[in-house]
């Protein structure tokens, strides 16, 4: 067998492994090793494999995986999702669908501080979902609110799904931290201006709350106002080139901590616990990073991204046509798989194509968490529907209903990213140091 037909008989034998529900980390690390054992040998190849994951982990940088789930941890444990929502209530409540906006702005300001979707529905879910039933709210607005919001949990940095970017493709992390800023709040805005809509067509699918005062708004602003300062801290000193990502990531990881323990919500138990979650989630990030450097060792042996990139530039289609179809691809894949899965498994083929066919590497890499983001909302198999179905007491049709108009925005964000590139690269030409 020639080394192509190796490397494509490998990717379908780790994508049926990963299909049976093995963890995509002990799918690509032994094909990968095998797929070099017989192109090159198999002393060479565990020489090569160790050599390169050992260099890898090893790397300064790499510790900025830690630092992040650590600061997810501590501000996950604060109790900053409810404080937040309450937070957005206070302001935004006594419009009509306003609930529905709070839980957006609320969503917006958990995703910051958790950087995964999932959660972000699942926890919102529990907090939001029963206020919303109380006032009336209509089932599916309730829910389509809460799923969407979800997603920009992976987009606002920062955000584990850029740094696996960052890693992989070697982009700058900060970069690509603050190339999220813009399209996640502006992703914010298209959800707000959705429920807007609605809300002004139909009255009734979200009634509005009691009036507050001013001074009501402004005493809410005090449950946030540390985790948000934490942010701006961490955001604009990579911004200004004050330091790195990885230094952010531990001045975050602390900042984190202090403000649990000033509002008294850590003990003994709770810190193990956060140390835990750290640890364990990092064990399997780097496992998954492994396996991703293992396999892309072995493709770049087969020659396969550069044999896809001759096959897409033959076929005579636009750049714009490449990147429709690329597109696609990835909200299809994000409605069966996660975003990790996903990121390790196609950036070793797609990413160095569509870098050959002129388009801005931070550019692409917010496109594609973005689109993959749509993939887990996306009737019938999206995994943030299921996820919320689980702790909602709706049918699953009723969620399918209540996710479409934002799946509408969702899709007009991306035109408009596409259309207007400088939105995503404007703020990171602009960074101290670039």
């Amino acid at each position: 067998m020639s080394p192509v037909e190796i490397g494509l008989l490998s990717f379908i034998l780790v994508m049926v492994l990963i299909l049976f529900g093995v963890h995509v980390a002990f799918a690509l690390i032994p094909i990968g090793l095998l797929g070099i054992s017989l192109i090159l040998g198999f002393e060479p190849a565990i020489s090569s494999v160790v050599l390169t994951s050992f260099d890898r982990v090893r790397d300064y940088d790499f510790a900025v995986v830690p630092l992040f789930l650590m600061m997810s941890a501590f501000i996950s444990r604060s109790g900053i999702g409810e404080e937040a929502y309450r937070t957005a209530c206070a302001w935004v409540g006594q419009l009509r669908g306003g609930l529905s906006m709070a839980t957006t702005v609320a969503c917006a300001i958990f995703a910051a501080c958790c950087g995964s979707s999932l959660a972000s529905a699942i926890a919102m879910g529990q907090m939001a979902y029963p206020e919303m039933k109380r006032y009336n709210y209509d089932a599916r607005l309730s829910v389509g609110t809460i799923a969407a919001g979800g997603t920009m949990g992976i987009l606002i940095p920062p955000s584990i799904g850029l740094i696996v970017i960052g890693i992989l493709t070697e982009l700058s992390i900060g970069k690509l931290f603050i190339a999220g800023i813009i399209p996640g709040i502006l992703e914010a805005l298209f959800y707000l201006f959705t429920i807007y809509i609605l809300c002004r067509t139909k009255p009734e699918l979200g009634p509005a709350l009691p009036k507050t005062t001013v001074s009501q708004k402004f005493f809410s602003l005090k449950l946030t106002w540390p985790v948000v300062l934490l942010f701006l801290l961490v955001i604009g000193g990579i911004y200004g080139g004050i330091f790195t990502p990885t230094e952010a990531g531990g001045i975050g990881a602390f900042g984190a901590f202090v403000v649990a323990l000033a509002r008294r919500k850590l003990n003994g138990a709770d810190i193990v616990s956060c140390l835990h979650e750290g640890a364990r989630t990092t064990a399997m990030m780097v496992a998954l990073l492994i396996g991703a450097f293992i396999f892309n060792q072995f493709l770049a042996l087969t020659r396969i991204p550069f044999v896809t990139s001759e096959l897409i530039v033959s076929l005579g289609l636009g750049k714009y046509a490449v990147l429709f179809l690329v597109l696609v691809v990835y909200i299809l894949l994000g409605m069966l798989f996660d975003i990790f899965s996903i990121l390790v498994l196609t950036i070793p083929i797609i990413f160095p194509m569509i870098v050959t066919l002129g388009f801005d590497p931070i550019w692409y890499a917010v496109l594609m968490v973005r689109v993959v983001e749509i993939g887990l909302i996306t009737p019938p198999f999206g995994i943030n529907l299921f996820g919320l179905a689980g702790i909602v007491d709706v049918p699953i049709s009723t969620i399918y209903r209540g996710v479409m108009p934002f799946l509408i925005a969702d899709l007009f964000h991306v035109a408009l990213l596409i259309a207007v590139p400088s939105i995503v690269t404007f703020l990171p030409k602009l960074m101290l140091g670039s």
